[in-house]
């Protein structure tokens, strides 16, 4: 699927496919992260593998105030213990399917938000 929206000075997503990302400067392979001055390919296949500690390393880079997670082709989601320890650390977090998690992403990022994509 391609985007039309373009912002030289973040992180759009341009198109995605059954295995890349594509943004305005490059190509990712899933699974990747994303977000607005950040990128990188990531060594976790599932929702099951997300933890504090993986996603502690990942806001290092970038301050993000919401994590986006995009799951495939269809929605999975956290287990409830995960998702209260993500808030805890002062993450709003969200689950969806790839295409609604890249859309989102794309209008968060248009409106400025501190927000990150994670695409499993």
């Amino acid at each position: 699927m391609e985007f039309n929206q373009q912002e030289a000075n973040q992180n759009s997503i341009i198109s995605f496919d059954e295995e890349n990302i594509t943004l305005a400067h490059i190509s990712l392979k899933k699974p990747c992260f994303i977000s607005s001055n950040y990128f990188s390919t990531i060594g976790i296949n599932g929702v099951e593998q997300i933890d504090k500690k993986f996603l502690f390393s990942l806001s290092q880079h970038d301050e993000i105030d919401i994590l986006i997670i995009g799951t495939g082709k269809s929605s999975k989601f956290l287990h409830p213990k995960k998702q209260v320890e993500i808030q805890q650390m002062g993450l709003g977090v969200e689950c969806m399917n790839n295409e609604s998690a890249c859309h989102c992403f794309n209008l968060l990022l248009s409106d400025q938000r501190k927000v990150g994509l994670l695409v499993l």
